[in-house]
């Protein structure tokens, strides 16, 4: 293997006042921390890209994958990145968008009406500007990466992207606006790149870091937003009908009103409709998304005497605690849990005479490597089932929203047919939208239908399940607008390699680094969706799996560079068992364990490939001959990956464990014959 350093040839480097090793962690650091911010930042305000976040990703994969191709073939510093990031905040903040709530084939439902530029427009210039953006860290990384021993690069390479993990999760903790996501940038831009000539550095570098904070300053200040772990939450106080109410908007999306309850009651029908459906008054009531409160108002009014109020995120539960007129969540028969709602039906032990999913429509995605969305465990014939264990006898489950559309209320009531045994009632409030409450009770006697269900209409989609938890998505294919808009993502990104890196092949030698790329972002994907099934799909829950990825990728490194490990062929067979293992185990027998033994049982099905992954990994990057070449080889594989991850919808997420072992055939198919022999 050849792991000794070689000499630093870029001048600009010579010339940094920062040794090697600190200067690669702090630019490892920025680039993982600006990829999350730009994710975080432009999906609140292009409504879009609340639900095409991995856009943002793939963007931030492709440059970062270009950072690392163009070192050695220009010595001048990246100073295009903080000015494309400056304009890129002109941009967002100039055009806001928001979503037609009609678009057909996707998997979101969001504001009444369209503003801003359309989507044609505006996510090629978002995908664009992260790809130019991200790329200046990332060559600042690749710089560092010929000045030491491979293994080692790539340690400090991890630890500063768990760095950047940790920052940025700290920051979302304290709900800290985007004006210091932009200090932060700032403060790195300053620190990484050499400020030589100073004339220039200047314009192109202090400038444009004082006006992405002044913009980002401006924005704090004059939107009055509260910036939870999901959204940036604006309210406004409005009078319906001579009552005052706190309308609760989320990345410019109508959200939420903290309504007095008999108000509610008064004006829509469909909240007191649960309680219409009982046969008995339900005493002890459960509520998943609860929010500003309305809902936990309205179950109080109604005489009961224990509510647990679950609602996934902080600052609309603090906005309910403080704005709501009938403060429910002052009242002593209320608990309040800050949590994903399937969590906490999988971890509770207490039964109700009611349990209510009161409009869970989150507007976003867990992540921006998935197409799961907060509350797509939810709705699921397994999600149905836990919430059927919880109920006492007698009792009742459910659920109201604006459906959109029929054939949704319609597989809805399948879904909950299914889980319990029987027709629920469905009652359309009004065919505007969809407006519908649809209930079950333990046995079809514990209901009061004011008309039977006819049944499912022909057509309607079978029910979700926790393999594919697509709601939303009727049918089992991957919509246009998705496959059109990766088949131009690919064009573009292999137009930019060529362009930036030159012939495709100086990548040639390691298409088999391409596949463990594309295998590995599949791994996460799956890796991050069966813990938000396990565990939540919280922030919290998605930072300790984004870290625990880089944990065991950081094992694999340290125990390759400091213990003999087994020949590449072997490691490969123990990749393979690890996916076989991943395969083998149902989620129905995790989730049926303790907590605890959850825990472990999942960190080792999950992470035991990823750790054999990247030994693999680890072991073929130390045999190359051009570090930087055949690592942005690998990150334009994640790229790829992060395309073909939408395969789920297709064939679930259990399925990706599939694609993934077929890529990893490929790449042991690909290893060079010298490896091969080594080995």
């Amino acid at each position: 293997m050849t792991l000794q350093a070689q000499k630093p040839v870029h001048d600009g480097e010579k010339a940094h006042w920062l040794a090697v090793r600190p200067r690669l962690v702090l630019a490892s650091a920025f680039m993982l921390f600006l990829e999350l911010a730009l994710i975080r930042w432009t999906g609140s305000n292009i409504v879009h890209l609340s639900y095409f976040t991995n856009f943002v990703l793939l963007g931030s994969f492709l440059g970062i994958g270009l950072g690392f191709l163009r070192v050695g073939r220009s010595q001048r510093q990246p100073y295009y990145s903080p000015v494309v990031l400056a304009l890129l905040v002109i941009v967002v903040l100039a055009f806001p968008v928001t979503v037609d709530r009609n678009t057909e084939g996707v998997l979101y439902w969001t504001s009444l009406s369209t503003s801003g530029p359309p989507a044609w427009a505006i996510l090629p210039v978002i995908f664009c500007a992260a790809a130019v953006i991200l790329m200046g860290p990332a060559e600042l990384v690749g710089r560092c990466f010929p000045e030491l021993p491979r293994l080692e690069a790539y340690r400090y390479d991890l630890i500063g992207s768990l760095t950047g993990i940790a920052v940025f999760t700290l920051l979302s903790f304290v709900s800290a606006p985007p004006v210091f996501w932009g200090l932060i940038a700032a403060g790195c831009y300053a620190v990484l790149l050499v400020p030589k000539p100073p004339a220039l550095y200047a314009g192109l570098v202090v400038v444009p870091a004082v006006a992405v904070v002044g913009l980002l300053l401006a924005e704090t200040l004059t939107a009055g937003a509260i910036w939870s772990p999901y959204y940036k939450v604006t309210t406004k106080q409005l009078v319906q009908l001579g009552i005052p109410v706190t309308d609760i908007a989320v990345n410019g999306i109508p959200h939420q009103q903290a309504v007095p309850a008999a108000a509610r009651l008064q004006w829509e029908a469909q909240y007191g409709l649960p309680y219409e459906r009982t046969t008995k008054p339900p005493k002890d009531v459960l509520i998943v998304g609860a929010g500003s409160g309305t809902d936990v108002a309205i179950a109080l009014s109604k005489g009961a005497t224990r509510v647990d109020a679950v609602e996934i995120d902080p600052k609309l539960r603090e906005l309910g605690g403080s704005t709501h007129p009938d403060r429910p969540y002052d009242d002593p028969r209320v608990t309040t849990h800050v949590t994903d709602g399937r969590a906490f039906l999988e971890r509770s032990g207490d039964r109700y005479d009611l349990i209510l999913f009161a409009l869970p429509d989150s507007l976003t995605l867990v992540s921006g490597a998935s197409s799961l969305r907060l509350e797509s465990y939810l709705f699921t014939e397994e999600a149905m089932r836990a919430a059927r264990a919880h109920l006492k006898p007698g009792g009742t489950f459910s659920m109201y929203n604006y459906y959109r559309e029929s054939w949704l209320v319609d597989r809805l009531a399948a879904t909950m047919q299914r889980a319990f045994g029987h027709r629920p009632c469905v009652d359309v409030v009004s065919t505007a939208g969809q407006q519908a409450v649809i209930t079950a009770g333990v046995t079809a006697a514990d209901q009061r239908c004011a008309s039977e269900w006819p049944g499912a209409a022909p057509g309607t989609p079978e029910p979700a399940g926790d393999d594919r938890p697509f709601l939303y998505l009727k049918d089992a294919t991957i919509p246009p607008i998705y496959v059109i808009t990766l088949g131009l993502i690919l064009l573009v990104s292999l137009l930019a390699v060529r362009a930036v890196a030159g012939p495709y092949r100086r990548m040639r030698p390691y298409a088999d680094l391409f596949l463990l790329g594309v295998g590995f972002m599949l791994l996460e994907t799956k890796s991050i969706t069966g813990f938000a099934l396990l565990f939540g799909t919280t922030w919290v829950v998605n930072a300790i799996v984004f870290a625990g990825v880089l944990v065991a990728v950081l094992a694999a490194v340290e125990v390759t560079r400091r213990f003999r490990t087994p020949p590449l062929p072997v490691m490969y067979a123990v990749l393979f068992a690890g996916l076989l293992l991943a395969w083998l185990v149902p989620n129905d027998w995790l989730l049926a364990l303790p907590v605890p033994l959850r825990a472990v049982a999942a960190v080792t099905v999950a992470f035991l490939p990823i750790f054999a992954a990247n030994v693999v990994f680890a072991k073929r990057f130390a045999d190359t001959a051009d570090a930087t070449t055949s690592f942005g080889a690998n990150l334009l594989g994640a790229m790829v990956g992060g395309c073909l991850e939408y395969v789920a919808l297709v064939v679930g997420y259990k399925g990706l464990l599939i694609v993934a072992a077929v890529l990893y055939l490929g790449a042991l198919a690909l290893l060079p014959r010298r490896n091969s022999v080594a080995a």
